[in-house]
C-alpha cells in the first residue's frame, strides 16, 4: 500500500515509518519544509496548505501530528498550540482524504477523551470526561468528520501512555529509576493506561488491515496499572529500589496545570481491539517495562 504519515518524525511516527517500510509498504512523509526526497510531500496545516496532487493514488493517511502535552508548562499560548496542532492537522487531512476518496484515515487521538475516571473502567462506548484535554480530544475527533461524511473509513486511535525509552513520560522517568531515586507520584493510587511501543505499532497496522473497524479505538494495554504498580514493576525490572515518593504539591509546583493529568486516574480498557482478536505482546505493566530494558 501507499501510506501517508503526518508526524512521521515524532516518537510513534519514527517507529511506524520503519515498520511499514520493512513490511514493503511505500511511505510518504508530510513535512513542513522543502521536500528533500521523493518520499516527502510539503504541507502547512496552520495555513491549510497541502500538495494533495502528490498524494493521488495513496491508500491510507495516518495523522500522528500534535504538540507534546508534557513538553512544557501550560501557558495560555501553549494550550492553544496543543489544541490547534491537533485540530487543524486533522481537519486538513480529513478534507484531503475525502477529496482523494482514500480507503482509510487513521486519525490520532488520546485517552484524554475520558478525563479523570478514578478507579472506574471505561471503554470506547464511554462519554467524554471533563477538563482541558478532554475538550481538546472531543474537538480533535470531531475534526475528522469530513472524511467520515465522504465515506472514508475513519479510525480515531485513542492512544495511552506509550512505553518507550526514546521519548514521552518513561524517557523522563527511566534515568531517575536507574539511579534508584524513583518513587510513586502523589498517592500512587491513580491508574495509568499504558501501551508498549511494539503493541502501539502492531495495533495501528492491525487497524489499517481491519475493514470492519471504524470510530474510536483505545490503544492501551488490557491491564491498566496504578502508579504504585508501575513503580514496583520498574523497580523490579531495573533492579533498583523505589525510593523518594514525589508528593502532589511538588508536582503541582514543577508541572503546573499538567500535574492534573499526571495525578489524575485513567482506567481505560481496549474493548474494540480485544473484541476483534488483537493479541497484545505486552498486556501487563511488567512486560511493557521489560521492553525498556532491552538494548
Amino acid at each position: 500500500m501507499r501510506i501517508v504519515i503526518a508526524g512521521s518524525s515524532g516518537l510513534i511516527g519514527t517507529e511506524l515509518v520503519t515498520s511499514l517500510r520493512s513490511d514493503g509498504h511505500e511511505v510518504i512523509k508530510l513535512v513542513r519544509r522543502k521536500p528533500a526526497a521523493s518520499s516527502e510531500v510539503y504541507w502547512n496545516p496552520a495555513a491549510g496548505e497541502i500538495d494533495s496532487s502528490a498524494l493521488v493514488g495513496c491508500d491510507v493517511i495516518i495523522n500522528l501530528a500534535g504538540a507534546g502535552v508534557g513538553d512544557r508548562r501550560w501557558s495560555n499560548s501553549y494550550k492553544e498550540l496543543i489544541r490547534s496542532s491537533r485540530v487543524d492537522t486533522t481537519s486538513l487531512l480529513a478534507e484531503t482524504a475525502a477529496d482523494l476518496k482514500l480507503k482509510v484515515f487513521i486519525a490520532g487521538s488520546a485517552i484524554g477523551w475520558y478525563g479523570d475516571t478514578a478507579d472506574r473502567q471505561v471503554d470506547e462506548t464511554s462519554p467524554p470526561g471533563e477538563g482541558f484535554l478532554a475538550e481538546v480530544v472531543v474537538a480533535w475527533e470531531t475534526a475528522s468528520k469530513p472524511a467520515r461524511d465522504a465515506g472514508v473509513r475513519v479510525v480515531n486511535i485513542r492512544t495511552g501512555l506509550v512505553a518507550s525509552k526514546h521519548g514521552g513520560a518513561w524517557a523522563k522517568l527511566l534515568p531517575i529509576f536507574k539511579f534508584g531515586a524513583g518513587g510513586k507520584l502523589g498517592s500512587g493510587k491513580q491508574y495509568w493506561s499504558f501501551i508498549s511501543m511494539r503493541d502501539e505499532i502492531a495495533a495501528i497496522k492491525f487497524l489499517i488491515d481491519s475493514p470492519n473497524i471504524s470510530g474510536p479505538v483505545n490503544l492501551t494495554a488490557p491491564q491498566p496499572a496504578t502508579n504504585t504498580e508501575v513503580t514496583k514493576a520498574m523497580a523490579k525490572v531495573f533492579k533498583r529500589p523505589a525510593l523518594f515518593p514525589v508528593p502532589a504539591f511538588a508536582l503541582k509546583t514543577i508541572l503546573g496545570e499538567f500535574s492534573q493529568e499526571v495525578l489524575g486516574s485513567s482506567r481505560v480498557i481496549p474493548k474494540v481491539l480485544l473484541d476483534n482478536g488483537f493479541k497484545f505482546a505486552d498486556p501487563d505493566i511488567e512486560s511493557a517495562m521489560r521492553t525498556l530494558a532491552t538494548k
